[in-house]
């Protein structure tokens, strides 16, 4: 399971990764994606990135899974018919196109899934993929893969060590195997996004992952901040000074050749902001511990910042459709708002009232009363996870407006 980055992307993936050249839209996504004029696109009108779960199917059983995946198709996923009434759908929205990111499960187990890439292709909207590395992700696949129009891939290692990443997973060799279709993917001419997801389990390797994407040649490290949806209630999160120390790391590693975003982590924006004004990164120990690890693996960062920055959260700029076409804000905010087969997307994206709310910023607590609420706003899905409410603080973030 690839935990839906892109999406980007879930998850939600950048500018690069889900671009396509060609329609007249590439730099225009490209500067939206990247935080650099996302005033560009109106959020109440259309969003950035639209995930579908194109199946629940399945070879892994990670410990922290969102969608608690099967080996097999639950009954109910929406049909090839209907998935390619879902991306005319996703193209009803208007230019620029949202971004259309094929998740799962595994989308290499939909038998038509290169069908449904052609047919987004035809429409012109961009596509991206998050397969499962798995033996379906061969070389003859990955080929298949850079030839059918898509232009970004996203897929998963949640360690530096085999160790590490394999208690994640579940499967025996998978880190030897992750690593190689990283090395594959980028010589095949994609744009690789690399999902890990922070856990007690793995903070003390964060810059040892940093290191190891930069060897690869990977373009894009999308970080996730643990929600406790689906297998990720039985994993253990970090606490939320933890989270503001990671964010200042992933601030420098930013500076290492790639492009770092955050899923579940908005308040990644509000450190940013910080550091590019001045304020100093936390003198704290973790935060030490991984900047000087950084250091002697990579020596002193050469590259500027390259931190994703676009005023995205849950329901603002990204959607979320499951397999049975029932629509989220988000792929962890497991809050039921219609489904495709009975609402079209885009009326329920731009009327829906929770969403609305979402997008105007009416949340309650600290979040209500930060001066970030709308470049960061919080983890809409987290705060539903704590208390039951979207529109509540997020738990994770220590920062005292």
């Amino acid at each position: 399971m690839t935990c839906t980055p892109p999406a980007a992307p879930p998850g939600h993936a950048t500018s690069r990764g889900f671009s396509t050249a060609g329609h007249g839209e590439s730099a225009h996504t490209t500067a939206v994606l990247t935080g650099r004029v996302g005033s560009r696109v109106d959020y109440a009108q259309r969003p950035m990135l639209v995930f579908w779960e194109t199946t629940r199917a399945c070879q892994l059983a990670c410990r922290h899974c969102r969608a608690s995946a099967t080996e097999t198709a639950l009954p109910g996923e929406l049909s090839s018919a209907e998935g390619h009434e879902l991306i005319e759908q996703v193209a009803a929205f208007g230019r620029p196109h949202p971004i259309l990111v094929l998740t799962g499960g595994d989308c290499l187990l939909r038998a038509d899934l290169f069908d449904l890439v052609e047919h987004a292709r035809t429409l012109g909207v961009p596509v991206a993929l998050s397969p499962s590395v798995t033996p379906s992700l061969t070389p003859e696949m990955i080929e298949r893969i850079a030839t059918s129009g898509v232009k970004a891939v996203s897929i998963s290692l949640d360690g530096a060590t085999a160790a590490t990443h394999e208690g994640v997973r579940g499967i025996p060799g998978h880190f030897e195997a992750t690593v190689a279709a990283m090395r594959a993917l980028v010589a095949a001419g994609l744009t690789v996004q690399v999902n890990t997801t922070v856990m007690r389990g793995n903070v003390t390797e964060l810059a040892d992952i940093a290191a190891l994407l930069a060897d690869t040649g990977v373009h894009i490290w999308e970080v996730f901040f643990l929600v406790h949806v689906g297998r990720g209630v039985a994993t253990g999160a970090i606490t939320a000074a933890e989270h503001e120390e990671v964010c200042h790391f992933l601030y420098d590693a930013s500076q290492r050749g790639y492009i770092v975003r955050t899923v579940e982590a908005p308040f990644f924006r509000r450190v940013v902001a910080f550091r590019r004004v001045g304020v100093p990164a936390p003198a704290t120990p973790l935060y030490r511990q991984l900047v000087a690890r950084l250091q002697d693996l990579l020596g002193q960062a050469q590259a500027q910042p390259s931190a994703h920055t676009a005023a995205t959260r849950d329901g603002k700029g990204i959607l979320f459709v499951a397999h049975d076409g029932e629509v989220y804000p988000a792929g962890f905010l497991p809050l039921p708002l219609g489904n495709i087969r009975e609402h079209p997307l885009r009326e329920t994206y731009r009327n829906h009232p929770m969403l609305r709310a979402i997008r105007a910023a009416h949340f309650t607590g600290r979040c209500g009363r930060c001066e970030y609420a709308d470049l960061c706003g919080g983890s809409r899905a987290r705060a539903f996870a704590a208390t039951g409410d979207p529109l509540a603080e997020d738990p994770a973030c220590p920062f005292q407006p």
